[in-house]
C-alpha cells in the first residue's frame, strides 16, 4: 500500500492531508512536508486507513507539540491514548550488559 501526502496552504494554517496507510517508513517524508508548513500545521487523517506502532506514537509527539491531528478514525485515537498511557523501556545508562563467560562445553566459568 501507499501513501499519499497533499499539502495544502491556507491564511491561518497548512493542512497535511494523508490518504492511504501510513507506516513508519514515510516518517521521514511527513517530517519533512511538516517543516515545509510552518508554524501552524495540521494533519488530516481523514482517509488514512492502516498506521503502525512508529507512527502512533508519532502522532502524539506531534500532538505533544502542539500539531493538530485532525479526522482519525476511532481506532487510531483509541490506540494513541493507549500507547500514552504505556510505559517507555528503561535502559541502563552507563553500564553494558556482558554475556556471560562459558567454556567450550557451555558451562558458566
Amino acid at each position: 500500500m501507499t501513501l499519499k501526502i497533499e499539502r495544502i496552504s491556507g491564511k491561518r494554517r497548512t493542512r497535511i492531508r494523508l490518504s492511504g496507510a501510513f507506516r513508519s517508513e514515510h516518517l521521514d517524508q511527513l517530517k519533512a512536508e511538516i517543516e515545509r508548513g510552518g508554524l501552524r500545521v495540521a494533519l488530516d487523517f481523514e482517509e488514512v486507513d492502516l498506521v503502525d506502532v512508529e507512527c502512533v506514537r508519532f502522532l502524539n509527539a506531534c500532538e505533544a507539540e502542539g500539531i493538530s491531528v485532525l479526522h482519525c478514525s476511532p481506532y487510531i485515537r483509541e490506540w494513541m491514548f493507549r500507547e500514552r498511557g504505556r510505559p517507555k523501556a528503561r535502559t541502563r545508562k552507563g553500564k553494558k550488559e556482558q554475556a556471560p563467560l562459558e567454556d567450550e562445553d557451555g558451562k558458566h566459568v
